[in-house]
């Protein structure tokens, strides 16, 4: 039986992949910064609390990272925590840059020194990319991140790239773009847009506010995505992957898909408010999954209007 490590387990992601991984046989750990007070609610949702092992695990400490690898030996290592809010790291720049860069270099240290065969996994982002108004963007785009999280994904990025030349780790990056779910936090305005429109529906909410409806992103549907995180594991020799749907959308449309889930017009219901702009927001953001496809031998399976209205239906009935 393989052992894996997810750190972050309590996230969207860690929450989909543990079940992914469970459901393949692996035993699986689950790390938090306090086990013993999260309350886990996003494996809790998906009736797979029992089936884990949760440990106390502080990323930004080297002791902790060091001795909780050598304790589990695991067989691979998921690295998914960290501030994961690109409004929020505008606020929170410090707190974002070390959870992300300090975390990152934490793990692939602790591997070094404990077991280079061990395969990790790190969450790279599509906010490393910054604008890419020409095309989508493939492996071989160069990074302009425009906001704290991005900044902090591109150097963890970095790190990994050289830990794998240098030491002759197997570690990759998944450069993920947008993935949504019914567990993705109400931070973020996907999900903000899927509870106030069913809260409208339901009669107890009268508007929606948001800020730029304009922005184009890749959306996908993040228990496919887990999976590209394992594929990438599964490989001959460690390499980067862009995981993503290759069609962008606007906000303005996820929005207008949402409303006609609950059969109301969203002119009627929308308030843009420019206390939501961002400092820097970026207006185009589409992945290129080519090279996904010709190795991993994966691809998104769900379009997003199937998507909002999974989304919606989790929260009401159609």
């Amino acid at each position: 039986m393989k052992k894996a490590l997810i750190c972050g387990i309590s996230g969207q992601d860690g929450a989909y992949l543990a079940k992914f991984l469970l459901n393949k046989g692996y035993e699986v750990f689950g790390g938090s910064r306090d086990a013993t007070t999260n309350n886990f609610i996003n494996l809790k949702r998906l009736n797979i609390f029992d089936d884990l092992k949760l440990v106390s695990i502080n990323l930004t400490d080297f002791r902790s990272t060091l001795q909780t690898i050598n304790k589990i030996k695991p067989d691979e290592i998921y690295n998914l925590s960290g501030q994961s809010s690109v409004g929020l790291s505008f606020e929170q720049p410090i707190e974002t840059f070390e959870s992300i860069c300090i975390g990152t270099l934490n793990l692939l240290e602790a591997i070094r020194f404990c077991d280079i065969s061990i395969k990790f996994y790190n969450a790279g982002s599509s906010e490393c990319f910054g604008n890419a108004p020409n095309g989508a963007c493939d492996e071989n785009t160069l990074f302009k991140p425009k906001s704290p999280y991005g900044i902090a994904k591109a150097s963890a990025h970095w790190q990994v790239v050289n830990y794998r030349e240098a030491y002759n780790l197997f570690a990759v990056n998944g450069i993920l773009f947008n993935h949504e779910s019914p567990l993705r936090p109400e931070r973020f305005v996907t999900q903000k847009v899927v509870k106030t429109v069913s809260d409208i529906a339901q009669g107890k909410l009268l508007k929606l506010e948001v800020g730029n409806i304009d922005i184009v992103r890749d959306w996908g549907w993040a228990p496919d995505y887990v999976e590209a995180m394992w594929l990438m594991l599964q490989q001959e020799n460690p390499d980067d992957f862009v995981i993503s749907t290759g069609v962008g959308h606007s906000l303005r449309e996820f929005i207008q898909l949402a409303f006609k889930c609950v059969n109301l017009e969203m002119d009627n219901y929308l308030i843009i408010n420019q206390l939501f702009f961002r400092p820097t927001d970026l207006e185009y953001v589409v992945g290129n999954p080519q090279k996904a496809r010709n190795i991993l031998g994966w691809s998104s399976n769900h379009d997003l209007e199937w998507i909002v209205n999974e989304m919606i239906s989790n929260k009401i009935k159609l």
